[in-house]
């Protein structure tokens, strides 16, 4: 589809599995730190959850199978084995391309449900982060989505009302915390860009 975006003046971009191609990273990770744990392994479940941090995904793991394993450890495991296995995830053609575009015209800005140093280190590695107008982290926000908090930081950092700026997601939470915040929402699926206003 081809998307118009002259009315916003920011953009704001989840990182994983919008703009980088961490998901099948973040899927063996995962799947690494469930052998581990033992705990079952349920990719698309898994997948459905992006954009919460480990640690809070450790909890929903415990509540759905009634386990009581340790949520820090559980991430801290989770995360030391994306660190190793996502060093080289490709940026992703179609949203890079819309990046590119509009760098220098609009406000850009990264909202991401990942800890502060692994989205700077990631965003680094592909060229992203001098470019960025804003950085919100789930380092940086109390509530982390679906709640709105990250994508209304981001839109105050930029300066922007929220009307101002449009949200590209990759996953359903993602696109709740964009409506909760008063912003449309572009959703990165498999079949293309799909526009859905707030």
């Amino acid at each position: 589809m081809s998307l118009n975006l002259s009315r916003y003046k920011g953009i704001i971009f989840d990182m994983d599995g919008t703009l980088i191609d961490t998901m099948p990273a973040h899927n063996e990770a995962w799947r690494a730190a469930a052998e581990y744990f033992q705990f079952p392994f349920d990719a698309q479940w898994l997948h459905s959850l992006g954009g919460m941090p480990s640690v809070k995904i450790v909890n929903e793991v415990n509540e759905r199978f009634q386990l009581s394993l340790d949520p820090q450890q559980v991430a801290q495991y989770k995360m030391q084995a994306f660190a190793k296995l996502g060093s080289d995830s490709p940026l992703i053609a179609e949203t890079y391309a819309i990046f590119c575009s509009h760098v220098g015209e609009k406000k850009m800005a990264v909202g991401t449900g990942s800890q502060r140093q692994s989205a700077t280190k990631l965003l680094t590695q592909v060229g992203v982060l001098e470019k960025l107008d804003a950085l919100v982290t789930a380092t940086d926000v109390t509530n982390h989505k679906p709640h709105p908090e990250t994508f209304l930081r981001a839109s105050e950092l930029l300066n922007l009302s929220p009307q101002e700026c449009i949200v590209f997601e990759d996953t359903a939470l993602g696109m709740q915390a964009a409506h909760a915040g008063g912003m449309d929402c572009v959703m990165v699926t498999k079949h293309g860009l799909e526009f859905h206003a707030a």
